[in-house]
């Protein structure tokens, strides 16, 4: 039944085999047990998609239901001996998890030794039904309105540089020169992402021009901790190295853009305990930045073909 929801979910054998960590031919064949079983036909097969016959609408609709409520009843019985159990997958954006989770989650594993995490660094946006992903950290906006977005962090981007380069910066920030400004490159493109900066009804645009850009924030601080050229970046990214003082703030006076990161998972996985850990330790984590207002609202954006 669970290969089936797989299955349906993924619309491929191939993908449904890859997210459950089984042979394709495994997921063939339990489909078709499980057709021999109801003697009807669920799936209908061709060279280019699957699709759900009427009798596969139906069935789908009742195992959804029925696998849900039997993992919320082992969840529920796992959480009264304290005995949380099984696989979780994790999907986050690379550089948020050198910064924050990567160094957090041995924390996770020893309050949760039965939990296996898999987590996933990456840029690219999967499809966190098709993957089977159990929660996802989406920027701004999560692929698919079917799933479940909570808001974690509001980040303020902070403009910034090594200590020896403070002095020699302009008293405003319009007067900056460009080409001692370093930036980050936007995912497949090659031109850097401007730093819009507002001061009362004051608003300027500063488009970096210095002789190094990166797609990576860790990257980008190496740089500007090397004295290579002033930056701007998300408050997250940067924090440890504004407290330790290897990085200094400029223009703090000057408001910033705001980026806010969400928690998503798919409906089928908000009931579920490990979820819940999960989610609950994630609040943990950026407890010590600044939270969200819970006002915003998630963009929604299509992702490849569905």
């Amino acid at each position: 039944m669970e290969v089936f929801v797989r299955v349906a979910e993924c619309g491929s054998f191939s993908r449904a085999a890859e997210s459950l960590d089984l042979a394709n031919a495994t997921v063939t064949t339990c489909v078709r047990n499980l057709e021999r079983h109801l003697d009807v036909t669920l799936i209908n097969r061709d060279t280019r998609r699957l699709r759900l016959t009427e009798e596969g609408q139906t069935f789908l609709l009742r195992a959804r239901e029925l696998l849900e409520s039997v993992s919320r009843t082992e969840d529920e019985i796992r959480s009264q001996v304290g005995q949380l159990r099984g696989r979780l997958h994790v999907e986050m954006p690379i550089s948020l998890g050198h910064a924050l989770l990567c160094p957090a989650l041995p924390e996770f594993a020893k309050r949760y030794p039965e939990i296996s995490t898999a987590l996933t660094l990456t840029n690219q946006r999967h499809h966190v039904i098709e993957r089977g992903i159990d929660l996802a950290i989406r920027m701004d906006q999560v692929e698919d309105a079917d799933l479940i977005a909570r808001p974690i962090y509001e980040g303020h981007y902070v403009v910034c540089c090594a200590p020896e380069l403070v002095a020699s910066l302009p008293a405003h920030p319009g007067d900056l020169d460009r080409r001692k400004c370093i930036g980050i490159l936007p995912e497949e493109r090659r031109f850097v992402n401007p730093w819009p900066l507002k001061k009362g009804d004051e608003e300027l645009e500063i488009r970096p021009d210095g002789p190094l850009h990166y797609n990576s924030s860790d990257a980008l601080l190496i740089a500007a901790e090397r004295g290579v050229g002033v930056t701007c970046v998300l408050d997250v990214f940067v924090n440890r190295q504004l407290a330790d003082g290897t990085l200094v703030q400029a223009y703090p006076e000057w408001d910033t853009a705001v980026k806010t990161f969400y928690v998503v998972m798919a409906k089928s996985r908000v009931g579920s305990a490990k979820v819940k850990a999960f989610t609950d330790f994630l609040f943990e984590v950026f407890a010590s930045q600044r939270r969200p207002s819970g006002r915003g609202v998630v963009g929604v954006r299509a992702i490849g073909s569905r």
